[in-house]
């Protein structure tokens, strides 16, 4: 849509071909984002039009590109955002781009059933019956959206992939206050205008929290540590192992223990081995065997 590739332009310094009217870049443009020390890519991806799915203006090919990132932002113009987001989100038929998913782990004693917010179409007994479907019988399931039952068969097949999502609504200098104040209150949606480049600091904050990146800081031995150039982690990938894998695969061969600072440990500094899980902004000095 209009504004999605000035919004990459601003945010990464990448030029990337922009018009007055919708759909205008062609191919994948990549850019970087600096933000609290870390570099997070950003890849501006042709628009999403119906039928993608199908193959219609290279869909297939952009849905294959957004299946492999951490979070997808997808802009959309303040004055006509749910009719457009109804079209993209009936070309998501794999549901890649639900912002918050079922979770299922195998556990016993029997079908363990949550939800943290209201479900039209789920309940225990749904649930328990699917899953008898499926020949599962002890499983804790969470729900942390109004979840349909499609989506729970999808988890349980493992054939989607669902990755997060930020709805950025662009133009909102062509909207009242009023306005404004009821979309703040939409779910993962952020309001911006590209134009005057309004609004930039929430969206880089939100990109910030829904990625949930950890940054490691370095200290080589008798000197300061380096807090200008962290080790950026993914939150699933914590471990003093997992650091180790990120700098060389070879260095977890000759890891002996690590001296840690930060938010994960009691003592600072604190001896701990390689399955220790580290936190953001943890600063790290490797000891090799």
């Amino acid at each position: 849509s209009v504004g999605k590739s000035t919004l990459l332009s601003n945010l990464a310094g990448v030029y990337s071909e922009i018009a007055a009217y919708e759909f205008t870049t062609l191919t994948t443009v990549p850019g970087v984002i600096r933000y609290k020390g870390a570099k997070i890519q950003l890849l501006d991806l042709p628009s999403i039009i119906e039928d993608a799915k199908d193959g219609k203006g290279r869909g297939r090919q952009v849905i294959a590109v957004a299946r492999t990132c951490n979070l997808i932002l997808i802009v959309l113009a303040v004055l006509k955002p749910w009719g457009h987001r109804k079209i993209i989100e009936n070309e998501r038929r794999a549901r890649w781009l639900k912002p918050v998913i079922p979770a299922l782990w195998e556990a016993e004693g029997g079908i363990n059933f949550t939800a943290t917010c209201p479900q039209s179409e789920l309940d225990a007994e749904t649930v328990k019956s699917i899953l008898a479907e499926y020949k599962i019988h002890n499983a804790d399931v969470t729900l942390r959206s109004d979840d349909t039952a499609d989506d729970l068969i999808d988890v349980v097949e493992g054939n989607r992939v669902y990755i997060l999502c930020i709805y950025v609504l662009n133009k909102i200098d062509q909207i009242s206050t009023e306005e404004l104040d009821i979309i703040y209150k939409v779910p993962h949606c952020v309001p911006i205008s590209v134009h005057h480049r309004w609004n930039f600091d929430d969206l880089l904050e939100k990109i910030w929290d829904y990625l949930k990146l950890v940054r490691i800081y370095t200290k080589p031995k008798g000197q300061l540590p380096d807090y200008t150039s962290p080790k950026v982690l993914p939150y699933s990938r914590t471990t003093e192992e997992d650091f180790c894998m990120k700098i060389h695969k070879n260095l977890i061969k000759e890891f002996k223990y690590a001296l840690i600072w930060g938010l994960s440990v009691k003592h600072n500094p604190q001896k701990v081995g390689k399955d220790h899980t580290l936190e953001d902004e943890d600063v790290i000095q490797i000891v090799k065997k």
